[in-house]
């Protein structure tokens, strides 16, 4: 029986690299998707290096005639898709009214929900017409709760909840599982391509970070249990839970630790690859 087939959006660095290695280590043949050709075929000559199999797409997910081509090539180079993990995505922590429309808060639409459905979309036959197959959708925490500057990247993260849901009730009478992971504060590039406009005196203690590592083992716990949804760290849902019941106090705590932060850096940025 051949290897499954994994396609990762988003996998040129952070979760997206160290899911493809995992994965690739435990036997898959890993389809690495993202912008960055380079970064892919150094992380594809690397996981070869050490006994799997990937090949590189370069792939922007925010263009349906690039997707297309990802999963044609997919399939004329293995003949099958088993899981898609729509990774890419980025956010712009800044003032809403500091946002550019197009750079800032369309594209974070295109790359966050409307490549994530996209990708759906187009995998969705293949695995139907198989009656398996499994979609693993990268939200975050911030789709529980946004606090502020976050507002455009929650709304698509909040928007992936629904999405996940809701196609997952279309399909899982057809053999195809969804799932959603909800990370918190991840150690990856995220942070330094968000044009940062905020200061704060309260900041994620180390204790709670979660590093690449740790999301990609997350990833394959979902593929070998079928979870529908996972938060991560576990300790995440108690502030979910305060969110949703107590919101007057989880709005006066962020809204009194927030601060706007004049002449930081604008420059935009990918944090997907």
């Amino acid at each position: 029986m051949p290897a499954p087939v994994m396609i990762i959006t988003g996998a040129s660095s952070g979760i997206g690299a160290a899911t493809a290695q995992l994965f690739a280590a435990k036997g898959y043949r890993v389809v690495l998707a993202a912008r960055r050709l380079e970064r892919l075929r150094t992380l594809e000559k690397e996981i070869k290096e050490a006994g799997g199999e990937a090949i590189s797409i370069q792939t922007d997910v925010s263009q349906l005639s690039q997707l297309e081509n990802l999963f044609e090539e997919t399939l004329e180079q293995y003949g099958q898709i088993d899981i898609l993990v729509n990774n890419a995505g980025f956010g712009r922590l800044m003032w809403l009214d500091d946002q550019d429309p197009e750079e800032d808060i369309a594209a974070q639409i295109r790359v966050n929900i409307t490549g994530v459905i996209q990708a759906s979309r187009l995998v969705l036959p293949h695995m139907i017409e198989r009656e398996q197959g499994h979609i693993i959708n990268m939200a975050s925490v911030g789709g529980w709760i946004a606090p502020p500057t976050y507002s455009v990247y929650s709304a698509t993260k909040y928007a992936l909840r629904g999405f996940g849901e809701g196609l997952r009730r279309e399909v899982k009478a057809m053999g195809v599982r969804v799932s959603t992971l909800y990370p918190g504060a991840v150690m990856t590039e995220f942070g330094q391509h968000a044009g940062v406009k905020w200061e704060t005196e309260v900041t994620t203690p180390n204790w709670l970070l979660l590093s690449a590592e740790d999301v990609a083992r997350s990833v394959f716990r979902i593929v070998k249990t079928g979870r529908r949804n996972l938060v991560i760290p576990r300790i995440m849902h108690v502030a979910i839970w305060f969110n949703a019941h107590f919101p007057w106090l989880i709005d006066w705590i962020l809204s009194k630790y927030f601060h706007r932060k004049e002449g930081a850096s604008t420059e935009w940025g990918v944090g997907d690859g």
